[in-house]
């Protein structure tokens, strides 16, 4: 199973070709390249979680014919979910450079801080249709960004790997943790505690 993330597919909405500049003469024609480009990719097997503006119509015309397990989050056009707004997930496996689980929040929107984004979390957002630059450990998957296909956790890891955390305090727990432990070797060698 591969995990993916995508955002503002816009599925039925006509004006999105004109502002976001898409090369598609028609509704039809859009929808049925970015249902293609997403299914090349994706696998009956596979989760998705999209990050909202899915579809400008009723959802139900699509979902059935997008492969994989999809995990939808509340963007500005998706009246017909409330929740979730925002979503946290800890895949497995994904770790830092020092072993500590890697979180991803999801939301629709671009924050500029998020949780843990101190300790280089990742955030993954829509709704900018790429007019923003990345920030920290953030940025953009929406469909406008990378040519219509979903991306994969695996691209998402390459892409984080290109930027760098605005705060980061890893670092200094990471040394906070190897003096205190130092400290109690250091007490029971020398029998301080006893």
């Amino acid at each position: 199973m591969t995990i993916y993330f995508t955002a503002d597919m816009h599925l039925g909405h006509k004006n999105i070709i004109r502002f976001s500049n898409r090369p598609f003469k028609s509704i039809d024609e859009m929808d049925g390249k970015l249902i293609n480009y997403f299914n090349s990719k994706v696998k009956p097997e596979d989760t998705v979680y999209d990050l909202g503006d899915f579809s400008f119509v009723n959802p139900n015309k699509y979902l059935n014919r997008l492969n994989g397990n999809i995990i939808r989050i509340k963007g500005s056009h998706d009246h017909d979910i409330k929740e979730p707004r925002m979503l946290v997930i800890k895949p497995d496996g994904l770790l830092d450079e020092y072993g500590n689980q890697i979180s991803i929040t999801l939301c629709h929107y671009a924050m500029r801080s998020w949780e843990l984004s101190h300790y280089a979390s990742w955030h993954l957002y829509g709704h900018h249709h790429g007019m923003l630059v990345p920030y920290g450990l953030s940025f953009d998957v929406g469909v406008d960004c990378w040519n219509f296909y979903p991306l994969s956790l695996e691209e998402v890891k390459k892409k984080m790997a290109t930027l760098k955390p605005i705060v980061d305090f890893r670092l200094a727990s990471q040394t906070v943790r190897e003096h205190s432990a130092k400290v109690t070797s250091n007490q029971f060698d020398s029998g301080a505690c006893l």
